[in-house]
């Protein structure tokens, strides 16, 4: 006689940061799990932008759920992508057609870019939330570069040479910085007629600083280190205008082939499915155990949760406060939690190019090279396995030394329209 299986289901919808700290808490436990997510890989998003500067390869920041969970039998894997919750049956319903029941229900689906009601933005100016939005810049910023190489028009080729940033977080900063490394000085020696003065890299920032969640002196200490790397900052210029190779402030038109975005995001359309209360971003707004009210069952974290810190202020997207919420959830489950959630907030770290980095860390305050170092081992040590870490230190001390980078890879067609042409120019630029 077969025993009807009575061991809690627990889906967890994203594979992200909080949806994969919270499975890994729940592995080899008396639970089932189903993790659904409409890829079969986690992403390691801090270090995507190395992906879209050539720095890295996909393979080096990302690794497939499914071998992640390989030994955890209680775990199963779902390619399949959220469309609603139904509370009242507790069942989610999934682009497939298909449906799951659960006993609890962790969304951890994330957030996508928001170009502030401006949607019409986002083919002209790319953000950077997957592999395939890091691949398709690196494509855009390569592809730039080798018709620059070529060009013989003067204007045309400047605004080749021209990269914009617009947005001034850490992923803005770290992004121009890197662009910065790539075109001003990396590639500089492959081409013929492209010396680092030739590019033009500059970031747009609609506030008062770049770095906002920094100390004001890191912040300038930041704005140093990119000028020095070459890059135009532009503080307190919103964007007015978006097109197909160009950005209008309200100071100046800039003509640039390639514009990346990392001015905004917005949450998953979680708080739709459930039908909750939620802030401006969309962030289902939860309690201090990170439980929707009403629904004793579900759990919203990470960018999909608006949860306030000690401050009374919500806390930040980031990877550390979607792990500890996972983690929460998870211990919650099981019975080992019975207090509020509480964060832990063991600081802030950017990175602005090579040997350059902030860090602020409470009273601890650094910058420079010592940060930069600190800033490398946090994010290898966070990578997912050990070949993930050997990989990217490999890489980043073949890098420094060199200045080389080995992902210089231009992918798909390339349409003879926009070939390079045969002959080679002098170099233009002093």
């Amino acid at each position: 006689m077969k025993i009807a299986n009575t061991r809690p289901h627990v889906v967890i919808v994203g594979a992200g940061f909080g949806g994969l700290a919270a499975a890994k808490r729940l592995a080899r436990r008396d639970v089932d799990v189903t993790i659904v997510d409409r890829r079969n890989h986690h992403v390691f998003q801090p270090l995507l932008y190395q992906v879209a500067t050539a720095a890295l390869s996909p393979a080096d920041i990302a690794g497939p759920i499914r071998s992640i969970f390989s030994g955890s039998d209680n775990i199963r894997v779902v390619l399949d992508e959220l469309t609603g919750v139904d509370t009242q049956s507790n069942r989610v319903r999934l682009a497939s057609g298909k449906s799951l029941q659960y006993d609890w229900l962790i969304l951890a689906t994330g957030a996508r870019h928001s170009y502030f009601g401006n949607d019409q933005w986002a083919p002209h100016a790319p953000g950077l939330k997957s592999i395939e939005d890091a691949l398709a810049i690196r494509r855009n910023v390569l592809l730039a570069l080798e018709r620059a190489e070529t060009e013989t028009d003067e204007q045309r080729r400047k605004a080749l040479l021209t990269f914009v940033i617009i947005g001034g977080g850490p992923t803005g900063v770290e992004m121009a910085g890197a662009v910065a490394e790539l075109a001003r000085r990396s590639v500089s020696r492959d081409f013929r007629s492209i010396t680092p003065r030739c590019s033009r890299v500059i970031l747009v920032e609609a506030g008062d600083r770049i770095l906002p969640s920094f100390p004001e002196t890191l912040s300038k200490m930041a704005e140093q280190s990119l000028e020095k790397l070459g890059v135009e900052v532009r503080r307190k210029t919103p964007v007015n205008d978006i097109g197909r190779g160009y950005l209008e402030s309200a100071e100046e038109l800039i003509v640039a082939e390639t514009i990346v975005w990392a001015a905004g995001v917005q949450a998953s359309p979680a708080a739709q499915w459930l039908c909750a209360y939620h802030d401006k971003r969309g962030r289902v707004i939860v309690g201090v155990d990170l439980r929707v009210p009403g629904h004793r069952n579900i759990f919203v974290i990470g960018d999909t949760a608006n949860v306030a810190g000690t401050d009374g202020a919500p806390l930040p997207g980031v990877a550390p406060v979607a792990k500890q919420q996972g983690r929460y959830a998870a211990d919650f489950i099981l019975g080992r939690r019975d207090h509020p959630f509480s964060y832990r907030d063991f600081g802030n770290l950017a990175t602005i190019g090579r040997s350059k980095a902030v860090i602020d860390m409470g009273d601890l305050k650094l910058s420079g090279f010592i940060a930069w170092l600190l800033w490398c081992v946090a994010h290898v040590w966070f990578l997912i396995g050990f070949r993930s870490r050997l990989a990217v230190t490999i890489n980043w001390l073949w890098n420094y030394v060199t200045y080389q980078r080995s992902a210089r890879l231009i992918t798909g067609e390339i349409s003879a329209a926009s070939a390079p042409h045969a002959q080679p120019l002098e170099r233009k630029c002093a």
